[in-house]
Order: C-alpha cells, then sequence, then structure tokens
C-alpha cells in the first residue's frame, strides 16, 4: 500500500511545489536579469530590506530574549497571561500591524497629535517599528521553548563548585543556545526580510524588495522582472532552510531534563513583570487602536461614536469577502492537515531512501516566501482549469503553512513505540486500523494543533493569495490594502478585528477542547 502512496505524494508535491519554482526560475530567462539586478532601483531596495530587517532582527531577538527570560527564569505571577498574549499579533495579518502604526504615529496619528510630535514614523524606523511588532512574537516561542528545554543540572553543579555566574553564562548557556540562537536570528530575519505588509503600508519612499516584487506583478503586471526579484528573496531563506536542516539537534532525547531552580527574588520578579507589562501595553496599542476605529464617524476629523464604518465596510462586501476566507481556512485546515499526517506518518514510521527524499520535499516550504509562491504559481497555472478559483487558494496555502504542521506530526509519530506496525502485521492487523485505532487517537492533539495553525495562518495571509485572487474569490485580508489605500482606514481597522475575531475564537476552541480532554 506504501509504495502508490509514496509515489502520490512525491508527484503532488512536484506539481504543486517543485514544478512551480522551477517555472518561476526558467521565465527569469526572458529577461536581462542583469539589467534588473543593476537598476538603481532594485539596488536600492536590496539595500534597504537587509538594512531594515537586520536592525528590526536585532531589536527583535533582544526584546525577546529579555521577554523569553521573565516567563522561564522567574517566578512573576502571571506568566502564562503574558505568554499568550504577547503571541496576539500572530493572529493578524502584517499589514495591520503597519496600519496601527500608522493610526498612531502617522502624519495624523492620535499618539502624534496627543504628544504634538513634528515628524512621523514613515519610512526606515516606521519599517523597522512594525517589523518588531510582527516578528517579536514568533522570536519570544522560539528562545522560550529553547529555555524550557535547557537542563539545569550543569549550573547546580557550577554553582557547588563556586563558579560565577558569569562564566557559567559564557561556558554553559553560550554553549546550549549557540546554535538555536542562530536558527531563531536566520528565521527572524527571513520572516522580515520577505514581508512585504509593513513596509507596503509605513514604508513610504523607502522601498524593499518584497514592495518592488509586488508593484513589479501588481502594479505593471511584469511577471519576469517580478520572478528576478523573488529569486533574491529566497537567497535567506533558503539559507535558513538549509542550516536548520544540516544542525538539527541529533542529541539522545530519552534521558530526563532537570528544570532550573528558580531562587526567590523579589526585585528580579518586579522587573521581570514591569518589562512584561509594557511590552504587552505596546503590543496590545495597535489592537486597541483597530477597536476604536471601527466605532468613530471619521478620523481624525470627527471622532464621535459611530457604527456607519462598520455597516459601510459590509455593504462593500466585508461579510462576503470573510465567508471566502473561512470557507478557504476551513479548507486549508482539514485538507492540509490529512495531508500533513499522512506525509508525515509515511517519512516518520515507513523507513526507506524515497521517505528520506518526501521528507526533504515536505519541508521544503519553508524556504519558499510567499511572494515567490504566489508568483511561481500564477506562471505555472495560468490558463489551468484550476486558476482563478477558490481551489487554487485553498491549494497555494496548504504548500506554503505545510512544513509546520508536517513537522508537528512528524515529531510525534516519531515519538511512538517505532514496532507498532511490525507487532500488527503478525496478528493481522493492517496499517489503516493502527493508524485509525491506535495513532490518530495518541496524537489528537497534535492534529488538533495542526488544523488551528493552518486555519490561523490562512485567514491572515496577504502573500500568496494577492497574486492568486479574483473579485469572487478574494480573501477579506486583502481589504485591509484597498481599504487603506482608499484613505478608508475605518474600514480596514474593522477588517483586521473580524481577522483576529475568528482566529481567536478558533484558539478558544482549540483551547478549551485540549483542557476538556485532560491535554
Amino acid at each position: 500500500m506504501s509504495p502508490p502512496v509514496k509515489l502520490f505524494l512525491g508527484v503532488f508535491l512536484a506539481f504543486t511545489l517543485l514544478f512551480p519554482l522551477g517555472g518561476m526560475l526558467i521565465s527569469m530567462t526572458s529577461t536581462d536579469i542583469g539589467a534588473v539586478v543593476a537598476s538603481p532601483q532594485f539596488r536600492e531596495a536590496l539595500v534597504h530590506s537587509i538594512t531594515a530587517a537586520g536592525t528590526g532582527t536585532v531589536i527583535s531577538i533582544i526584546a525577546a530574549w529579555f521577554f523569553a527570560l521573565a516567563v522561564t527564569r522567574s517566578r512573576m505571577r502571571c506568566r502564562n497571561i503574558f505568554s499568550i498574549l504577547v503571541t496576539a499579533p500572530m493572529l493578524i495579518p502584517s499589514i495591520s500591524h503597519g496600519m496601527g502604526l500608522v493610526i498612531l504615529l502617522g502624519s495624523n496619528g492620535l499618539l502624534t497629535r496627543f504628544f504634538g510630535l513634528h515628524q512621523a514614523i514613515y519610512g526606515f524606523w516606521g519599517i523597522v517599528a512594525g517589523s518588531v511588532l510582527y516578528a517579536f512574537p514568533v522570536a519570544f516561542l522560539m528562545l522560550a521553548d529553547i529555555l524550557i528545554y535547557e537542563d539545569g543540572s550543569p549550573y547546580e553543579a557550577a554553582t557547588v563548585l563556586g563558579i560565577p555566574k558569569t562564566r557559567q553564562f559564557l561556558s554553559i548557556t553560550f554553549s546550549y543556545l549557540r546554535k538555536p540562537l542562530i536558527s531563531v536570528i536566520f528565521a527572524t530575519f527571513t520572516l522580515i526580510f520577505t514581508d512585504y505588509g509593513v513596509p507596503l503600508m509605513i514604508g513610504g519612499r523607502y522601498t524593499t524588495l518584497p514592495v518592488l516584487m509586488y508593484q513589479e506583478v501588481i502594479g505593471l503586471l511584469n511577471f519576469s522582472r517580478g520572478s528576478v526579484i523573488g529569486s533574491f528573496l529566497l537567497i535567506p531563506a533558503l539559507a535558513a532552510f538549509l542550516f536548520d536542516l544540516f544542525n538539527r539537534d541529533r542529541g539522545n532525547q530519552s534521558f530526563t531534563i532537570q528544570e532550573r531552580i528558580k531562587q526567590d527574588n523579589r526585585l528580579r520578579d518586579w522587573a521581570a513583570m514591569g518589562y512584561c507589562i509594557v511590552i504587552c501595553t505596546v503590543i496590545a496599542l495597535p489592537l486597541a487602536v483597530f477597536a476604536v476605529l471601527s466605532f468613530i464617524n471619521k478620523y481624525p476629523t470627527d471622532m464621535s461614536f459611530s457604527f456607519a464604518n462598520i455597516l459601510r465596510t459590509m455593504n462593500l462586501g466585508a461579510g462576503r469577502y470573510l465567508a471566502n476566507s473561512v470557507s478557504i481556512a476551513l479548507g486549508v485546515s482539514v485538507l492540509g492537515t490529512a495531508l500533513s499526517y499522512i506525509t508525515a506518518y509515511i517519512t516518520a514510521r515507513i523507513p526507506g531512501k524515497s521517505s528520506k527524499l518526501l521528507h526533504l520535499v515536505s519541508i521544503t516550504s519553508l524556504a519558499v516566501p510567499g511572494l515567490v509562491l504566489g508568483i511561481s504559481y500564477v506562471l505555472f497555472f495560468k490558463g489551468s482549469f484550476i486558476y482563478g478559483t477558490i481551489a487554487m487558494l485553498v491549494l497555494a496555502n496548504i504548500i506554503h503553512f505545510m512544513a509546520s504542521p508536517y513537522l508537528m506530526a512528524y515529531n510525534s509519530l516519531g515519538k511512538i513505540n517505532p514496532n507498532l506496525e511490525d507487532v500488527g502485521l503478525t496478528l493481522g492487523i493492517k496499517r489503516f486500523f493502527i493508524i485509525r485505532d491506535v495513532l490518530v487517537p495518541q496524537t489528537k492533539l497534535t492534529i488538533l494543533e495542526m488544523a488551528s495553525y493552518f486555519f490561523v495562518n490562512s485567514m491572515m495571509t496577504i502573500s500568496a493569495v494577492s497574486f492568486l485572487s479574483t473579485i469572487r474569490n478574494k480573501p477579506v485580508s486583502l481589504m485591509i490594502n484597498q481599504f487603506e489605500a482608499q484613505l478608508f482606514l475605518e474600514g480596514a481597522a474593522f477588517v483586521s478585528i473580524l481577522i483576529l475575531g475568528c482566529n481567536l475564537t478558533v484558539k478558544l476552541v482549540v483551547y478549551m477542547i485540549k483542557r476538556f480532554s485532560g491535554g
């Protein structure tokens, strides 16, 4: 049974990932690559992208490091609440963060007017600020996960031996963090470098590569030049992918990790709580602004309470496009979870060279930014029966977000007794029944998280779908850019609230299911 399934999955991934990327790279031959790379616009955008992404990465990593330390190394109260609050920005599109900063610190921003500021936040620092809001939660989750699983026994031994804290950090902490921290830096840099939502909204004349690519494809319909720019967006993502692939932790996971002992220290705990409150307040400001802006008459001239803009937004099709987004997200979560789980079962529990190859292809989408995947799909599927349909958006989102849920299932299935299938074969039990009656029940919480991941990311993505959607199947997230261009910020804020509400509902449902199931 497994060889046909492996063949089907291999062919499917080839046609939905490898061939479109290959087609995009081939299309570059129809344009003068040297002329594109040598153009002043490209070189300026490249420098801008590297500078803004580098600055945003440094700030995000430093801020997330102290937040992760506060949550994992202190004994302050409400640690779990802070951990949940700080991840709220992950539930809205990146373009919403840029819009939130415009409303707060733009030329007519609330804080700009309140404090009498003479300079708006457009340009370099606007992109950096928005990118930090967007990337900080991701960096925090990765760093917190690293710190949680750090073994505390070496620190106990070092303390008994009288080794100073500075030496402990350099000899123990730094050695443990070196490789994981490089992965976090790569991932954060790539996330910022390939994002076009924040710079499109608040960058002004400070153009970055993703915005330049967006302008070439959407504005000028120049797909060949867009492909050249897209190939450069692949470089940092590919570097991060290769580093992660060849530097995975291969240590023995059978030993018990001893949690680090947290000493009583009131000053440390109060400082940690103060820092967490400041960070969560800064993160919550754009979300609070969206809620306020949705219920005012006209920003900034008439701040009176009104439902008019909500009604206007719905009349402009927000309800229909929200239904599109929910339909797409549900399709992606169901089909994507099934595809990822089946693929993970084969690669984790049926060894062989073909399984290793399938595993490598399955995680390849980690190295493909959404903008690049979108333009590759346009070039590869244009003219086919699926092009321009909701099915096209479902397929693009499945491939775009598949790698992380796949790895969730791969890691969970890999930890279950590898002899189950052999025992079942001896007893005459087919693989299907082992999967249905044993593996699925044992990994049900992982499956739930996989479906949640697919749904949330499909609701808020603006990258690949921006090239593939039509007036009939457009997701609601793309209305944010449309409304901002029309200076209808109240409508854009309400759309952001709609997306946040849907994603929070899904997260709450998942939390309740896990709680009542004992997870």
